[in-house]
């Protein structure tokens, strides 16, 4: 029997963009205003609407809770304070009946996907991170094709990360093409990762860099990072560059399609999922598309999974795990559904052609 989820998200960089989804004046207060009511005010988490199997009777499988502190905060407050802030989400998700708990956004890495939060023997807590990783990595074998390169070059931004460690190890398994550059901030966990993925796809060539100066060459810059802001500008892509933004809060700006016009920028870890009614604006993306850490959430709760999922760094056998189940509970979506860029639809990138966003 499927167990009931909730799904912790939080305002992203644009706070009053956000708490607009939630009721549209909220929309028009100052950013300041919600910066200091945020740090300093007791304001509790939110239930901000259910979710719904379209083949069901109706009642809730599960929830959406806002947890009212911005993506800045949640990085500059003190660990301390966001994991106390986390944890009265998780409560708010017991309350209601959950008894699998997603965390959303920057809540799993500030919680190291849940490690840090304190232990509760009936609740499942999953980074959603596993089946992120499988999705992206899915992306990126279908990308490829757009490049047109013969021979193109991915760069991984925030390779060491919780996600980014899954993906490349997944695109090395799978075989990888003839160039890669790692980037992240601690060379030593870079240096730890290029070796394994030598190991892993002999052949390829594998660089690491700690600046965002070294995708200047790659054909696919994929987008794996936890910052609050745009990390990835125009002056830091090569001219036709494919970009895949797999962060929330996002890593690129909407500028940047008229800047450089000669780039695709591609929104990823989002699956299509039309078996589920989403009773809530989780964000710029459009009906029957959910975000896959939520997916994941979901897919633990129709397994009637027991005990945690991937918490700090999901592994490969994990992802497959995920991939497993998606194809199970297959009638209900889970896919990788078409592209978007910025949450508008566009032309599938199965040829090597330049992405065009749909009319």
């Amino acid at each position: 029997m499927a167990k009931k989820f909730a799904f912790i998200v939080h305002p992203r960089a644009d706070v009053a963009q956000d708490m607009g989804r939630l009721w549209k004046p909220l929309g028009l207060v100052p950013e300041a205003v919600y910066d200091w009511s945020m740090r300093h005010l007791p304001l509790p988490p939110i239930n901000f609407g259910p979710v719904v199997r379209k083949d069901a009777s109706g009642e809730p499988a599960g929830w959406i809770i806002i947890l009212p502190v911005g993506a800045r905060q949640l990085l500059t407050s003190g660990r301390k304070w966001s994991i106390a802030k986390i944890e009265q989400a998780v409560d708010k998700a017991e309350a209601l009946g959950a008894e699998v708990v997603g965390l959303g956004a920057l809540t799993s890495p500030i919680a190291a996907g849940g490690t840090l939060l304190r232990q509760r023997p009936n609740l499942t807590i999953t980074s959603g991170n596993a089946f992120t990783a499988k999705l992206t990595y899915e992306a990126i074998a279908r990308l490829l094709p757009a490049t047109g390169a013969p021979d193109p070059h991915i760069a991984f931004v925030g390779a060491t990360g919780s996600v980014g460690s899954c993906v490349v190890d997944l695109a090395a398994e799978a075989g990888l093409p003839g160039e890669v550059t790692l980037v992240a901030r601690n060379r030593s966990r870079l240096e730890d990762l290029a070796t394994r993925t030598r190991t892993t796809s002999t052949g390829t060539r594998v660089t690491v860099a700690t600046e965002m100066s070294a995708v200047r060459t790659a054909d696919l810059v994929v987008l794996l990072t936890s910052a609050a802001d745009s990390v990835l500008r125009s002056e830091h892509l090569k001219p036709g560059a494919v970009v895949l933004d797999d962060t929330q809060p996002r890593n690129t700006d909407v500028s940047l399609l008229t800047e450089r016009p000669d780039v695709t920028v591609v929104d990823g870890g989002m699956a299509f999922v039309d078996g589920f009614d989403i009773r809530a604006d989780i964000g710029d993306i459009p009906s029957g598309y959910a975000y896959a850490c939520l997916c994941e959430t979901m897919l633990l709760a129709l397994d009637d999974h027991r005990g945690p999922f991937s918490g700090r760094n999901p592994t490969v056998d994990q992802a497959h795990h995920m991939q497993r189940l998606a194809d199970r509970f297959g009638h209900l979506g889970f896919g990788l559904g078409d592209f978007l860029s910025f949450g508008r639809p566009t032309t599938r990138p199965e040829a090597p052609a330049r992405l065009a966003l749909a009319s």
